[in-house]
This record gives C-alpha cells, sequence and structure tokens, in this order.
C-alpha cells in the first residue's frame, strides 16, 4: 500500500509505535510505475455518475491490479486536514512490478519518525516542521485522474 504522504503514514503506525509497524520505511519507486498503477488503477468505493453501476464497479475492482481511495491529509498533531491525499493498493501484477521494477531506494526512516515525534509531544512544532520531508502536489493534466475522483 503506498500512502499519500509522511504525516498520514505517521497516523497510520503511530510515530512507529504501533504493533507490528515500529520500523518505518520510505519507499521510492518510479515516476513511470506510478504513472502505470494510476492508470491502471480503481477507486476502491463505488460512486454513482463515476461508474455506470455497482454491479459493473464491483467487475472492475476485481480486475484491477491497483485501487485507489482519498484519505483525508494530516497535520502535525494527525488531525484529518480539509483536503484529501490519494492512497494506492497494490495487487497481482502491480504488486509484481512494484517489487521488481518500480522500487528506486528504500530508506529506513523510524529515527526521523520518533524524533519528529518527540519535538510534536514537546510542543516544538517549528523544529518538526523542519524536518519533514519535502512533499508536493503530484502534478497531472487536467483529466488524468478523473476516472479516480472523490
Amino acid at each position: 500500500m503506498t500512502k499519500p504522504s509522511f504525516l498520514w503514514m505517521m497516523y497510520r503506525c503511530g510515530w512507529g509505535s504501533k504493533e507490528g509497524q515500529e520500523t518505518v520505511l520510505a519507499v521510492e519507486i518510479s515516476r513511470a510505475g506510478f504513472e502505470w498503477a494510476l492508470e491502471h488503477a480503481c477507486l476502491s468505493h463505488y460512486e454513482r455518475g463515476l461508474h455506470a453501476d455497482r454491479a459493473t464497479w464491483k467487475r472492475q475492482l476485481k480486475r484491477a491490479p491497483a485501487r485507489v481511495q482519498w484519505d483525508p491529509e494530516r497535520d502535525l498533531h494527525l488531525r484529518p486536514l480539509d483536503h484529501r491525499s490519494l492512497q494506492l493498493g497494490l495487487a497481482g501484477e502491480a504488486a509484481r512490478l512494484y517489487a521488481d521494477e518500480w522500487t528506486v531506494s528504500i530508506t529506513k526512516i523510524t529515527s526521523l519518525a520518533h524524533t519528529i515525534h518527540a519535538h510534536v509531544q514537546d510542543g516544538d512544532l517549528e523544529p518538526a516542521r523542519q524536518l519533514l520531508p519535502d512533499e508536493c502536489p503530484y502534478p497531472v493534466a487536467e483529466g488524468d485522474l478523473a476516472h479516480l475522483r472523490h
């Protein structure tokens, strides 16, 4: 599963403290791989007007090697923000491509997560912000993600 952002990932893993999620990894994949996944993805939930009908959506979802859902972005206190980020789940062919072809690098960032969390707990939000990984909106042409809108 590809998480939408560092802070959303921290929300899901509890800053690397949830059982079974104590190690936090940043996985960089190729842009070509990410775009392939988006192109072959299906929205994880049925949406009237986007899908012909519920049965058609279920068939698309079953066949799709990737699925997308839109989750609220998070602030430093892990509270939801007004805007959403894309979360991408991979299966079948997409999972194989991710493991064998798309992965560019894997970096253990557990200590970074713990350091940022310690700053947040101490109320030192500016030092915490300065340590956040650089993230920016993913550029796409108008209409490219129309089949994945939320």
